[in-house]
């Protein structure tokens, strides 16, 4: 199955170099004209990445995941328990099947309804009782923080990609509080600014904070597609959020600028 783009921008391929007896001459770049159609099947093994500075599409290879029998497991429990909040059904299972689920939330859904849903799907994946359990017995305190952003990073690598815990300043102090997802796996599978703010970035510090007493601050960088999760930080209202003043990818999956579909 394909999904055809509408494009007339170029893209840039690189030649080999030349081998001759003088010095190795640096690589020679040609831009070439896109056809106003391109179809990108979904087993193709490329991104094409948006770099909005200049404006131009650079081809980057796309992250490949093998992903075990457990997260498997996890990636399809949360798929179904999304599916069930929002009733809707898909066939797909792994990571794609979980991604259409959330592009059809998107579609079908406003912004509001959107986080709701994520927010229901939440509570329902984890049992109330552990929700009760984990907000009475660890409020907010360094250990804590620290605790998240570690169980974070072992525990939801198949959410969201390879990560790792940094340290940064909280009241005049060091603490490991800080997610550094390399690259999140979500929105380079999605390709869209509007699912990461809606379907993750919003609902995700809404929940934690409601349910683990914990504020979070979820900071997407949408030029490389990393995104650092910092516990313990309010994160700034929406009208001043940068995330929210980013418009989308020009090849987003759902084909919508980021301020008119998700800012309402």
């Amino acid at each position: 199955m394909g999904i055809t783009i509408q494009s007339a921008q170029p893209f840039i391929v690189p030649f080999p170099v030349r081998t001759c007896r003088k010095p190795p001459r640096p690589s020679i770049l040609s831009v070439l004209t896109r056809p106003a159609f391109v179809t990108i099947n979904e087993d193709d093994n490329r991104n094409l990445k948006i770099d909005t500075r200049n404006n131009s599409i650079a081809t980057t290879s796309k992250t490949v995941y093998h992903d075990n029998w457990l997260e498997t497991f996890a990636i399809d429990y949360i798929s179904k328990a999304f599916q069930e909040t929002g009733g809707l059904r898909n066939d797909t299972s792994g990571y794609n099947g979980f991604v259409m689920v959330s592009l059809a939330v998107f579609r079908e859904f406003n912004p509001t309804k959107q986080r709701q849903l994520v927010h229901k799907t939440l509570e329902k994946a984890i049992p109330g009782f552990v929700l009760i359990m984990i907000k009475n017995l660890m409020p907010q305190s360094k250990f804590t923080r620290e605790f998240f952003a570690a169980f974070t990073t072992v525990f939801f690598s198949w959410l969201v990609g390879p990560s790792e815990v940094r340290e940064s300043e909280f009241e005049g102090r060091k603490e490991r509080n800080v997610v550094h997802i390399r690259k999140c796996r979500f929105l380079e599978q999605s390709n869209c600014v509007g699912m990461c703010t809606n379907l993750c970035k919003m609902p995700t510090q809404e929940f934690i904070k409601n349910n683990f007493g914990t504020p979070v601050n979820m900071v997407p960088n949408f030029d490389d597609m990393s995104c650092e999760i910092i516990f313990g930080q309010d994160p700034p209202k929406q009208e001043d959020d940068p995330a929210f003043k980013q418009p989308c990818y020009k090849l987003c999956n759902v084909k919508k600028r980021h301020s008119a579909g998700c800012i309402k």
